[in-house]
């Protein structure tokens, strides 16, 4: 176990729906658990090299146990097929709570939209937000009432009236109509997205065209879009402390030339999802693939994910 993990066991693990298990961890030693705030995550760590986010979703007053909740991915890279695996009592070791996905001090309304899996910060959002006695309307989109987790608690007195569940294999009627749920912006009205990529790409495209401004949008992807890397090229990156300059091939990435170099960059998901290896850049143009900066933060170029980004320009000068 490193400083930066801390050993957790598995009490309980329960089917929550076609798919999806959720799992409560508790400290080995019974002691009690750091605090967190609704919409965080812990890193989990399955193996060697393998490391996975999953975003916590019980109540966040609690430090007695973290719960969080995995699909079954047909497509994984061995992440939710490694969860799935885990019984009852075993051991893991995970990081402390992180936050890239807060709630936002002071809003008046807030539109949740979670796009299946996408439930579980999305529910401890909600529950949050009940508590304080908050204005806000959620809203779970899910492929089947089968695949949909969490209803019972969703269904409890506290969410009456506020929780709207879509089925796309449900009556037309009981469909999404975004433009309509997420409406025009106001003063104080956010909108908070989780689910997968083309889902929450098209939520927020949807507020967008509907003149949302960005700093009231919050996202959190859990994996990144496909990118076609046939035309990468080769590029430099330059070390702002030292002056060393470090070529990066076409099929490498920044972090893989500098771990070669024996210049390590802390990272996670090594997709541009989590801003873990979010690094400064002093010069040149970087080629984003993340998901985790803002179109309005990637266009200042002064800051990327190494894990996954590139360069547009020869040479990218980093703040290392």
């Amino acid at each position: 176990m490193t400083a930066a993990t801390r050993r957790v066991r598995i009490a309980r693990k329960t089917a929550e729906a076609l798919d999806i298990y959720s799992f409560e961890l508790v400290a080995e030693d019974g002691s009690a658990l750091p605090p967190f705030a609704a919409g965080s995550h812990i890193d989990v760590h399955l193996a060697p090299g393998l490391v996975r986010q999953y975003s916590l979703c019980n109540d966040p007053g609690e430090t007695n146990r973290y719960q969080i909740a995995v699909l079954r991915d047909t497509k994984s890279r061995g992440g939710s097929v490694a969860m799935h695996a885990l019984a009852v009592g075993q051991g893991l070791e995970i990081s402390d709570p992180k936050n890239h996905f807060a709630l936002a001090h002071g809003a008046r309304h807030s539109v949740l939209l979670a796009g299946g899996i996408g439930i579980t910060p999305i529910l401890c959002m909600a529950q949050r937000l009940a508590q304080l006695g908050e204005v806000f309307d959620l809203h779970y989109c899910s492929r089947s009432p089968q695949r949909t987790a969490f209803v019972d608690r969703l269904k409890d007195a506290h969410f009456e009236g506020r929780v709207h569940f879509h089925h796309d294999d449900g009556a037309a009627a009981q469909k999404l109509d975004a433009a309509s749920v997420i409406g025009a912006p106001a003063a104080d009205k956010h909108l908070y997205v989780c689910g997968p990529t083309g889902f929450m790409d098209a939520m927020l495209a949807t507020a967008r065209a509907a003149s949302w401004p960005e700093e009231r949008l919050h996202r959190e992807y859990f994996a990144a879009a496909a990118v076609d890397a046939r035309g990468d090229g080769s590029f430099e990156v330059q070390i702002a402390s030292s002056g060393a300059v470090i070529p990066v091939a076409a099929e490498q990435t920044v972090v893989a030339a500098l771990a070669a170099c024996g210049i390590e960059v802390p990272t996670s998901c090594e997709q541009g999802v989590c801003g873990t290896c979010l690094t400064r850049v002093l010069s040149g143009t970087p080629d984003h693939r993340d998901m985790y900066l803002t179109p309005a933060e990637q266009s200042t170029g002064d800051q990327f994910t190494p894990c996954c980004s590139r360069a547009k320009s020869a040479r990218l000068v980093l703040d290392l």
